[in-house]
């Protein structure tokens, strides 16, 4: 069934066919068309903002709470721009954005017309696409194809930029079948069997092995197959800043941040590992320091959807391409499997980590001449402000103290 629309209304009615209830924008002259059906949608919020990039992380902040898309939309040429820090930041974060901009009349790029920018080739570097339409019977199914880019395989940022006569242009609106919308894009989700057979032997012949935990397993929503996982085998874990909350840090293997402000027990529990499980994690190097001397006697197993990340960095022993929950999941199965009923004992790694966590656990220096040291106020905040909590910080010493202090027991609550 069709109906004549507007580019503009096509725009709205893919969001809301694509179940998008919130956006968040700030109107200019080349994206106005878009702006009225918008304001007529029933089923979409919109949310002003006083500056672009405001909207590009508040979309970011949105998707990384409730797992869902975000949204920003903005004008051409300046508006444009102020997104790119926003969509850089979701780019190196795996964040599912879109970002809608309106773009000078299709007849007009390319003269430097009155607030024109390349705003396609400048964002191609930090997205994961970027279209341009000039044509309105375009719009359902480049929609439909960014949406499809942005929150499959490695989430990410996508940009539309949307010619201005390209929105007022009228043509016969359908929703595009179900089928092959983006032609070479197929992410690989389901893990090669062997692959995880080789994992779950590795892991059976480790001594003292640890989960290194990245933010992919957020992404994912993997938190209870990690928490299987964690539990089958005992190996002690730790969470990344951008995986806070991914297993519960009230957790009794949970040793915490690792990193250059982690914990001592997840530091050296990594340098001292003989097997880095790694899910969802790509050897930053706030977590690494000097690759060359990190972790040197340890093993890897790496784990991530996007395979550009396994090898990067470190080289693993067992890659493994494919969603963190997939993964997750076949690999405590086949490790159930091997074990065939036994237990895997690693009493003598938990002994050293045990130890670890005694003779140093993160602290502060309470202040002596009447106020307040800042960790124990955030510290408070965290034991106050109760489980349905959701922490946004910057970065800076306040990020730190908010990633150590805090405990995070659910994922979503972090934002940063």
């Amino acid at each position: 069934m069709t109906e004549t629309l507007t580019g503009a209304q096509a725009i709205i009615r893919s969001l809301e066919m694509l179940g998008v209830d919130t956006v968040f924008g700030l109107p200019g002259g080349a994206i106005l068309p878009t702006y009225d059906p918008l304001m007529d949608s029933q089923k979409i919020r919109h949310v002003l903002v006083r500056h672009e990039q405001g909207a590009g992380h508040a979309a970011e902040g949105y998707a990384a709470a409730s797992g869902k898309l975000g949204v920003c939309i903005a004008t051409s040429g300046p508006g444009a721009t102020n997104l790119v820090t926003a969509i850089a930041d979701a780019h190196m974060d795996s964040v599912p954005m879109l970002a809608i901009t309106g773009q000078v009349n299709s007849y007009a790029i390319g003269t430097d017309a009155f607030q024109e920018a390349d705003i396609v080739g400048i964002t191609m570097p930090i997205t994961k696409h970027s279209f341009l339409v000039t044509k309105a019977e375009d719009i359902p199914a480049v929609m439909q194809s960014a949406y499809e880019i942005a929150t499959t395989g490695r989430p990410g940022p996508v940009l539309v930029d949307v010619a201005k006569d390209a929105q007022n242009a009228k043509f016969e609106f359908s929703w595009p079948p179900a089928k092959e919308l983006t032609p070479g894009y197929k992410p690989v989700t389901d893990p090669h069997g062997k692959q995880i057979q080789a994992a779950a032997e590795l892991i059976l012949n480790s001594k003292k092995p640890i989960l290194y935990v990245g933010g992919g397993v957020i992404r994912a929503g993997a938190n209870k197959e990690l928490l299987a996982l964690a539990e089958l085998t005992g190996a002690p874990v730790t969470t990344t800043l951008m995986a806070r909350g991914a297993f519960p840090d009230g957790h009794d293997q949970h040793l915490g941040m690792p990193g250059m402000h982690g914990t001592v027990p997840a530091v050296t529990g990594l340098q001292k590992s003989d097997l880095l499980i790694t899910l969802g994690a790509r050897f930053d190097d706030r977590v690494t320091g000097d690759v060359k001397t990190f972790a040197k006697g340890a093993k890897v197993i790496h784990v991530d959807i996007d395979p550009a990340e396994i090898g990067k960095i470190r080289h693993a022993d067992v890659p493994i391409v494919g969603d963190a929950k997939v993964v997750i999941a076949m690999l405590t199965a086949e490790l159930k499997t091997q074990l065939k009923g036994k237990k895997y004992d690693i009493s003598e790694w938990w002994k050293y980590l045990d130890g670890l966590k005694e003779r140093y656990p993160l602290g502060y220096t309470d202040l002596d001449d009447g106020k307040l040291a800042p960790q124990y106020v955030i510290e408070r905040i965290g034991e106050l402000s109760g489980k349905d909590a959701i922490f946004a910080a910057g970065v800076g010493q306040h990020q730190m103290w908010s990633a150590q202090f805090i405990k995070y027991e659910r994922p979503n609550a972090w934002l940063n």
